[in-house]
């Protein structure tokens, strides 16, 4: 304390100096409108950059949390939309509401291989079982040929075995979907007919024709087609709807009427 008191008293006459310099800004900011609005607004930048650099990185910290929310909230209102299959009758029209959506998040997934696979964060606990329909927002991701606890395995569409059911939208015309491609951002359409002209941008749906998948999800876009009048069956690319190397949320699709249809099935072919 002793030396405190030495060194400020060796520095008296800029001490002095330091503290009615302090008084005369602080008489100042508060004498005059000007001089004040201009501290208060230094301050001010000063403190919002501060909060705004704060507040910014902690909604990024919880940018996965309102994600994970948006898929619920989405998974829920594809639940209260009536599904796009109808029950004609001449007395009543009904909808049908054979399926509901069940949001997850994808944990692993490849787009490099052969035949890729999809890991996500839902399982038995969670109602998932095998041959269930995944989509993306933007399209079909592939089928669950697994599933654990607390985990499932996808079959994605960029697997050599994967076949899917689809419609020309335009045409109404009957056709297959196959990865058949060494790219993920797309894959074929096979066993069209050689009369039927596909052109670029013409979409690609899901059939409905399985129990998998409702129909009208988009499978993609035609991106090329060459057809060949002396062959009965043509191909053509097509541009897959979902972005697999994006992939962050998928819904899977639980046909809660499979096992009535599956008992029909049984019986039709014993």
């Amino acid at each position: 304390m002793r030396n405190l008191f030495a060194l400020l008293w060796r520095n008296q006459f800029f001490v002095l100096f330091i503290l009615l310099e302090t008084t005369s800004i602080f008489l100042l900011t508060r004498s005059y409108s000007y001089h004040g609005s201009l501290a208060y607004s230094t301050t001010s930048d000063i403190s919002g950059s501060v909060f705004n650099s704060y507040n910014n990185l902690t909604r990024y910290l919880a940018l996965n949390e309102e994600n994970n929310a948006l898929a619920e909230e989405n998974a829920r209102l594809r639940n209260l939309v009536p599904s796009s299959l109808l029950l004609h009758d001449s007395i009543y029209l009904n909808n049908d509401t054979s399926y509901r959506y069940i949001p997850a998040r994808v944990v692993q997934n490849t787009v490099n291989k052969s035949n890729n696979f999809i890991i996500i964060n839902k399982g038995n606990n969670d109602g998932i079982m095998k041959e269930m329909g995944v989509i993306s927002r933007n399209g079909v991701v592939g089928v669950v040929v697994g599933v654990s606890d607390n985990y499932s395995t996808i079959m994605s569409m960029l697997h050599s075995r994967v076949r899917i059911s689809a419609r020309v939208k335009k045409s109404g015309q009957l056709v297959n979907v196959i990865w058949g491609q060494k790219n993920h951002l797309f894959g074929t359409v096979i066993d069209i007919p050689s009369h039927i002209s596909l052109g670029e941008g013409d979409s690609v749906i899901t059939s409905g024709n399985s129990m998998i998948f409702p129909e009208n999800i988009l499978i993609g876009v035609i991106e090329s087609h060459e057809t060949d009048l002396n062959k009965n069956l043509s191909s053509a690319k097509i541009r897959l709807g979902a972005d697999f190397n994006g992939l962050y949320h998928v819904y899977l699709i639980d046909n809660v009427m499979k096992p009535e249809q599956d008992s029909l099935n049984r019986l039709t072919t014993q």
